[in-house]
């Protein structure tokens, strides 16, 4: 069993539509969903489907990431080199025993730009956006973007690769390419590891080894990386200058390799995949930090619940949904929610993608072309919402507050 510590839950990231429970009080959710096949994002109403809004972009969406805030969201289209940063349209201020909620039309804010975008993070108030073929990490912070102010500033790695940045503190963690093995003429080489750097752009320590470093998430002030020895655990000692420790797979682990990670919120943990039919709970805290779950079949995707900490859901390529308990790694209940969507094929084959919003679970549906809401506490359908096109990338953010 995993002993996971409490720690101060932050506010879920929703995206949203409106409906009154009292005169004053709201439940804000919208939906942004990008299409794997035609070079648009949608932005519809989460209770009803309505569409608020849909954005011409230059390339189909292959990340889409909400800003901690929900403010503002990134729709990186990897192929065209391009960034477009969307408005929500939801804003929320925190009073202390309630939060206010601000509806806006949502907005196209900008276009960033850059060659091979990939990997974009979410932390604190900014969005730091990798750009492989260039080798660095754009910095926007989300009060100019909202002003459709485009400026950043750069952190700049050894060389153009596969990347990944990330604050931690005053410190930044920037992934480190091995530039001394041989590629073919085109090709990115290897990731290396994870290299620290100070406020002045200086390496602090020596680069801790990561190879084939894929995948990272934050959970309470801690980092952790996906490599292929095991996980990599980035924490602050008592000066702040972060630690870095590695986790091993150790020889319980079947092979294979984490490449996605989600971080907890309200606990601290984090969950990654772990080869196609598996996935794996870390907690740095216990001696063994792993426990991995077996899936029926191979996964299709994963989400966590921000309002049930110990929760979390896995689609599998039999058209499942499973509900996976943090804390005993057991499969609690599942139900069939679409039809079969096989792993294989091409990777970028359009499969269902997975969004929570509050007590709902949004389910992309390309082949139906349709949005599925299923009841996060039964796993029932709700209600289908239709959407035109291959309904693929999927995010959500809202939440209750107060309309004045």
């Amino acid at each position: 069993m995993l002993r996971l510590p409490l720690i101060a839950a932050s506010s879920a990231i929703l995206i949203a539509t409106l409906s009154p429970s009292r005169a004053d009080e709201v439940e804000a959710w919208r939906l942004l969903v990008g299409d794997q096949k035609d070079a648009k994002l949608t932005v519809l109403d989460g209770a009803t489907g309505h569409q608020i809004a849909q954005y011409q972009l230059e390339g189909y969406v292959t990340h889409l990431v909400a800003s901690e805030s929900g403010k503002t969201a990134f729709a990186v289209q990897m192929d065209a080199d391009a960034v477009d940063v969307i408005a929500t349209g939801v804003t929320f201020s925190d009073h202390g025993e309630h939060k206010d909620v601000e509806l806006n039309q949502p907005a196209q804010l900008g276009r960033i730009h850059g060659r091979r975008p990939v990997h974009a993070v979410p932390h604190d108030d900014q969005v730091l956006q990798f750009f492989d073929l260039e080798g660095e990490a754009r910095i926007f912070d989300e009060a100019a973007l909202l002003k459709g102010e485009m400026t950043h500033e750069v952190v700049r790695s050894t060389a153009p690769h596969h990347g990944v940045a990330v604050p931690l503190g005053a410190y930044m963690l920037i992934s480190e390419p091995d530039v001394s093995k041989a590629t073919k003429e085109g090709d990115l080489p290897p990731r290396l590891g994870l290299k620290v750097l100070n406020g002045e752009g200086q390496q602090v320590g020596e680069i801790a080894t990561c190879t084939g470093l894929h995948g990272e998430a934050s959970s309470a002030g801690m980092v952790a990386f996906g490599c292929k020895e095991g996980v990599l655990i980035a924490r602050r000692d008592g000066s702040g200058t972060p630690e870095l420790e590695m986790l091993s797979y150790g020889d319980d682990m079947p092979e294979g390799q984490v490449g996605t990670l989600l971080g907890g919120r309200a606990m601290q943990f984090f969950l990654g995949n772990y080869g196609d039919d598996k996935v794996v709970m870390i907690d740095p805290s216990e001696e063994n930090p792993f426990l991995l779950v077996e899936l029926p079949v191979r996964r299709v995707d994963f989400a966590l619940d921000p309002a049930r900490p110990a929760t979390a859901y896995v689609f599998t390529e039999d058209g499942k949904l499973h509900v996976l308990d943090i804390l005993t790694g057991r499969l609690t209940r599942s139900v069939q929610v679409t039809e079969p969507y096989s792993k294989d094929g091409h990777w970028r084959d359009p499969r269902p993608r997975l969004a929570v919003m509050g007590t709902e679970i949004a389910v992309t549906d390309p082949r139906r072309e349709r949005i599925l809401i299923l009841d996060a506490q039964t796993l029932g359908e709700n209600r289908s919402l239709p959407i035109a096109g291959s309904p693929f990338n999927i995010v959500a953010v809202g939440g209750s507050g107060i309309n004045h």
